[in-house]
């Protein structure tokens, strides 16, 4: 190594940057929250995914190492100063899937099931999805979308239609699985629209996704920014949102909050969306800025208030993590 790189003056140039962002960091960690928290213990750093199970009054994450955990929310609990930190619970972890993330989830409710969408995040050489009870977490079916023969690609979120199909998407190759409700693989979507122009919005393309009501999904390409109503009824028929009032960049995981009103997260941490009109178009009606450092990655309604999921938790040996309520 030169020797000017292992001289004072560098190596106090190096310190100074680093305790930039620690010190950001710190900063944040030790300011009041805004709005309500749910704080948890997990014995992982990184949870992809939160959804609400209202029948089961427990958050279910996503572990990026692979498995699934809950975080039951006691009766009793009363949001204030003090709040309890509530304790994640290990429910899958699959040996056949060892390496692979969990990624996406969704409540099949009707069918009593989650489904959880799992791919390799570094070779991108394995994208599955399957599907858990949701009383004994037995597995139900496991699908494989991709191999290592396939095309690279990388399965990221997961929707489920009125009659158990379920949208998957590919974050990599820009394409959507269908698959039918008891696991069969049917189908693969593709568009020219889901692959923009610009080589560098390709990084990371279809992300998050949801089935409508009205009988189509809409999903998100997060480099691009781009929101697409993909309509089931019409041959997968593809339509461009048109969305004014600010841009949707780098977002992440969606989720309805009524017929008319969406919410995505990522960075900044979360944007509400709202149509009038069937979405053809919409607008970006209100912003939320959450605690930046800790990565928003996806969202859920509970008791009809926003929360998002942060990727990253904190501490050691217990990691902190964090579902923030968002106020628009």
């Amino acid at each position: 190594m030169p020797v000017r790189f292992c001289s004072p003056r560098f190596l106090v140039f190096i310190f100074l940057i680093s305790a930039i962002p620690i010190a950001y960091i710190i900063s944040e960690e030790r300011a009041v929250p805004t709005t309500h928290v749910f704080h948890y213990h997990s014995a992982g750093f990184f949870r992809e995914c939160a959804k609400w199970d209202d029948q089961g009054r427990r958050f279910l994450v996503s572990f990026l190492e692979g498995g699934v955990g809950e975080i039951r929310v006691p009766d009793d609990y009363a949001p204030g100063p003090g709040d309890v930190v509530l304790k994640e619970v290990t429910v899958v972890k699959d040996f056949d899937l060892a390496g692979n993330s969990s990624l996406g989830i969704a409540i099949d409710r009707l069918r009593n099931r989650l489904l959880v969408v799992v791919a390799d995040l570094l070779g991108n050489r394995y994208s599955g999805l399957a599907a858990y009870d949701l009383s004994s977490w037995k597995r139900l079916f496991l699908t494989r979308l991709s191999g290592p023969s396939d095309e690279k690609s990388f399965a990221d979120d997961v929707a489920i239609d009125a009659g158990g199909n379920a949208y998957v998407t590919d974050a990599k190759a820009s394409k959507i699985w269908k698959v039918g409700a008891d696991g069969e693989f049917l189908s693969i979507i593709r568009n020219p629209l889901f692959t923009p122009k610009q080589w560098y919005k390709t990084l990371v393309a279809l992300n998050g996704i949801v089935y409508h009501p009205d009988g189509y999904l809409i999903v998100i390409h997060t480099f691009s920014g781009n929101l697409f109503k993909i309509d089931l009824a019409k041959g997968y028929e593809v339509k461009l949102i048109e969305v004014v009032g600010g841009s949707l960049v780098f977002g992440d995981g969606l989720d309805l909050i009524s017929p008319t009103k969406l919410v995505v997260a990522g960075n900044p941490s979360g944007r509400l969306v709202e149509s009038s009109d069937g979405w053809e178009t919409a607008s970006v009606v209100g912003k939320f800025k959450g605690p930046i450092h800790r990565l928003s990655t996806a969202a859920t309604v509970k008791d009809g208030k926003v929360y998002l999921n942060h990727l990253v938790g904190m501490g050691y040996p217990k990691k902190t993590h964090a579902l923030v309520e968002a106020v628009f």
